[in-house]
């Protein structure tokens, strides 16, 4: 992880008045987003109820055409939205000093700072972050929030198994579009009654602070997301875009009580390439901030294996991998990471 002591301390970005020349990014005009009430913008991913008698095939579809989709009617109570929304707020308006005291370690994945991806890029993002990636965040919590220490990790805790649920069920529908039963996958036989066993993911708590100049700078970086699935909770101010290769940039606006899903990079390897993990970013503003919960989930255990679905006709793409190991080759590689791991001459 890199340092968050740098020049400009990422923690007091919301106070700057003019961009450093370090969070300056050169954009080109194919990363510019036509304004939402043009005529030509009016394609976004599909919203998808989850009560839909045909929803096994509407998630198929939306996972081949898009690597994204919207769900509603997904079972997560809008009140404990609002409460991690509430936590993230109250934490990101602590002064840099508070939240430095949760700063990530050299050992950990958790712990408060820039994004992950920072050391592929030449500039800043604009953003700050809270990773919660096991039980060292309970330490962390005592100390910045020694008063509310208990309600803080309670609403964490409820979120954390109410995400684990959501992801086991649409990982259950999603393969079901493509022929497949969770209990021809070894790692995911047990399903939801049993997926706190089997689950493992990561919270991210996201800020982007309002920017003096939001159209030169870039609040998250174009990549994509090395787990199985990523469902997120957006505040409601825009800025979260996906990447189509017909349309170019897409600005996913959001949608009171409605979550947002992207394929991961395991998935792609999972459905062996047939939905794509799909591109994103996140760009900020001049007026007001935005906050951002990203429920990361790598499915099974680090030390277990996902490959290719035997089931899924064609030569298999991609070797097994296990989360830990391909998060290794994420960071050395970066986008280069599912080339990495490609069967170069695939057989059946």
């Amino acid at each position: 992880m890199p340092s968050i002591t740098e020049e400009v301390s990422i923690g007091n970005l919301g106070s700057l008045q003019t961009l450093p020349d370090s969070f300056t990014w050169k954009l080109t005009a194919a990363d510019s987003v036509l304004p939402p009430s043009s005529d030509a913008v009016k394609e976004s991913i599909p919203i998808i109820n989850l009560s839909d008698p045909d929803v096994t095939t509407l998630l198929g579809n939306a996972c081949k055409t898009w690597g994204a989709f919207q769900i509603a009617n997904h079972g997560v109570p809008q009140k404990l939205l609002d409460d991690i929304e509430s936590l993230s707020k109250t934490f990101f308006d602590m002064p840099s000093e508070r939240k430095l005291e949760a700063a990530s370690s050299d050992k950990g994945a958790g712990g408060y700072g820039e994004p992950r991806i920072s050391p592929f890029f030449e500039k800043k993002m604009w953003s700050e972050g809270l990773t919660i990636a096991d039980a060292s965040y309970r330490n962390q919590f005592l100390t910045i929030w020694p008063h509310d220490y208990t309600k803080y990790c309670g609403i964490i805790e409820e979120y954390k198994a109410e995400m684990e649920k959501l992801a086991s069920r649409l990982l259950s529908t999603i393969l079901a579009s493509l022929g497949v039963s969770v209990e021809e996958i070894e790692w995911a036989q047990k399903g939801e009654k049993s997926v706190s066993k089997m689950g493992r993911g990561a919270i991210r708590l996201n800020h982007y602070p309002v920017c003096p100049e939001p159209e030169k700078a870039m609040g998250l970086a174009a990549h994509t997301d090395s787990c199985l699935l990523t469902i997120l909770h957006q505040s409601n101010i825009g800025g979260l875009q996906v990447f189509k290769e017909e349309s170019g940039w897409v600005t996913v606006e959001p949608i009171p009580g409605v979550l947002v899903v992207n394929i991961g990079d395991l998935f792609h390897i999972l459905s062996n390439g047939k939905f794509p993990s799909v591109v994103h970013r996140a760009r900020v503003n001049q007026t007001r901030s935005r906050i951002s919960i990203a429920y990361l989930w790598g499915g099974p255990g680090g030390d277990v294996e996902i490959s290719p679905i035997s089931k899924i006709a064609g030569p298999r793409l991609y070797r097994p991998v296990t989360w830990s190991e391909y998060l290794r080759i994420k960071y050395e590689v970066f986008d280069k990471a599912l080339d990495a791991i490609r069967i170069v001459n695939p057989t059946n």
